[in-house]
């Protein structure tokens, strides 16, 4: 089981931010015609601040752009914005990137910024809100020059900075906010990102030119095109065929027949964790029952059968045998020696004899029946997981029926509140996103708990993330973000499963991938071979 950081060195972030950003422009003998990538991810919106989905943010960061980038360690780096700094505790000013255009030929300046920030704060409301806990805590947004941006929050955000790394950047329409019914019917998105928005069909395909006059440099490929296909085998054999060039999400049990026709593999630690997750709200759930089938009371209210579930979950299965080797168990949401972890917080080996005893303390001495939700398809290992872990928790008596579904599927169902217990998955920028996101009680004004479907709320911990999150960016900020991971694990409201590697596949066409942390499949990170 392997317990190190899987993070690759920082020799790669030059190069990663270079082609990211478009700034390594291609070479006549570089470029190419059409690339051809099978995606795992489903585009399910137009709106680049619809949701705060990999699958969004990945394939429409083609189009659009933010202001600050995050490079492969997770550090910041100009994007639209070419420098940013405080001006008190409750004050930024951001400068701007001149002569950079949008699609249509208009001029990007600070009224675009103006427009982005109040969109997501004051115009898209929850469920789509996916963005608006990062602009939550700004008071006012002003232009005082086109190419430069004032921003004064209601007190102190150390972090806004890392906030605009997520946040794309929209041209300002001639009046009122673009919604995201137009965007989705036909609306030609309008970006400053390398590559312009031809065609797409939901859940099949999207189809992307070349933008020639990208202020970053000419993109290598003329045409991008992303076929999605949510079945790995499906994408594994597209790539084996030559029908594709790349394509992502590769499962590790098939990089070694990959290997064999001819393909090459990249792979990285990914910035992000898999875990179970429990409704704690309800009385009752559904799928929740005795061993006779009849309705019980909720079990994951009590913080004994948390603790039995986690004990009687066995982690080396995932990472050595699912994940074969490509990942890394996991006891908190980012691996072990990221900025805001903790080193006291280590995977445990199961102990089922202390599981069992658990849950007969807390009532349940024969243990109950469930079902287990989860997505088919979206993570390496996803299906198989959930097998597992229903495996290892039958031998405490918790008879754990498999639920795997399309993530669309799944996604839906889940936010309709149909699972009382599912395996899920997040990313995010640091430590202390995820914590806001996934951990801290739901509260749509503060813009907390956008993840926390289980409807957790602790509030020693919300008091301890707030302290973190008023601290600078820096030693103190981790080790409190340190501490109040340490709390909020300690009640199990999730069950850390493991930190997957990203594995890409890539053809003959193809020179080299190189791959982020973040799980980004794009056009950019995908070099031409020589000729």
């Amino acid at each position: 089981m392997k317990l190190g950081s899987p993070f690759r060195p920082r020799l790669l972030s030059a190069l990663l931010f270079s082609i990211f950003l478009g700034s390594a422009p291609a070479t006549p003998a570089q470029e190419r015609g059409e690339l051809r990538i099978a995606t795992s991810y489903k585009l399910m919106t137009l709106d680049p601040q619809y949701a705060n989905l990999n699958e969004n943010t990945s394939l429409l960061s083609h189009i659009y752009e933010r202001l600050v980038y995050q490079d492969d360690n997770l550090e910041l780096k100009p994007g639209l914005a070419t420098s940013w700094r405080p001006l008190s505790d409750t004050q930024w000013a951001f400068k701007l990137r001149d002569k950079v255009r949008f699609h249509d030929g208009s001029a990007f300046d600070a009224d675009d910024v103006v427009y982005t920030i109040e969109r997501i704060r004051d115009f898209l409301k929850p469920p789509s809100g996916g963005f608006r806990s990062y602009v939550s805590g700004i008071k006012s947004v002003s232009a005082p020059d086109p190419l430069t941006v004032l921003i004064e929050t209601d007190g102190a955000v150390p972090n806004l900075p890392l906030f605009f790394s997520s946040i794309f950047v929209m041209n300002q329409p001639a009046k009122g906010f673009e919604t995201t019914e137009n965007l989705n019917a036909g609306h030609p998105p309008n970006g400053t990102g390398p590559y312009r928005f031809e065609s797409w069909s939901s859940g099949e395909s999207l189809r992307l030119a070349r933008n020639d006059d990208y202020w970053g440099g000419k993109p290598a490929w003329s045409k991008v095109t992303f076929r999605v296909i949510e079945n790995p085998a499906a994408r594994v054999a597209a790539l084996s065929t030559g029908e594709v060039d790349v394509a992502d999400a590769i499962p590790a049990r098939d990089v070694a027949s990959l290997k064999e026709r001819g393909a090459r593999v990249a792979s990285v630690g990914a910035a992000r964790v898999n875990f179970v997750q429990f409704d704690v709200a309800r009385d009752t759930l559904p799928g929740v029952t005795d061993k006779s089938g009849e309705p019980i009371a909720n079990p994951f209210k009590n913080p004994l059968v948390r603790r039995a579930l986690t004990l009687a979950t066995d982690r080396g299965i995932l990472v050595d045998k699912i994940l074969a080797g490509y990942g890394t168990a996991a006891a908190q949401v980012f691996p072990n020696g990221l900025p805001g972890t903790s080193a006291k917080l280590l995977p445990e080996a199961p102990n089922y004899d202390e599981a069992k005893m658990l849950l007969a303390k807390a009532g349940f001495p024969d243990g109950f029946n469930l079902v287990l939700a989860g997505p088919a398809g979206r993570y390496p290992g996803d299906a198989e997981s959930l097998q597992a872990v229903a495996q290892s928790w039958a031998r405490i008596g918790v008879n754990a029926q498999p639920a795997a579904a399309p993530f669309s599927v799944f996604n839906t169902k889940r936010a309709a509140g149909d699972y009382g217990v599912w395996y899920g998955g997040t990313s995010g920028e640091a430590v202390d996103i995820i914590l806001h996101t996934l951990l801290a009680s739901p509260d749509p004004e503060r813009g907390t708990g956008a993840l926390n479907f289980g409807k957790y709320r602790n509030e020693a911990f919300d008091a301890m993330l707030a302290r973190a999150e008023s601290i600078a960016v820096g030693p103190e900020r981790n080790a409190a973000l340190a501490q109040a991971t340490e709390l909020v694990m300690a009640d199990q409201p999730i069950i850390p499963l493991y930190h997957f590697h990203h594995i890409v596949g890539y053809g003959s066409r193809i020179g080299s991938y190189v791959l982020h942390p973040r799980g980004w499949t794009t056009a950019m990170q995908t070099l031409p071979a020589m000729e």
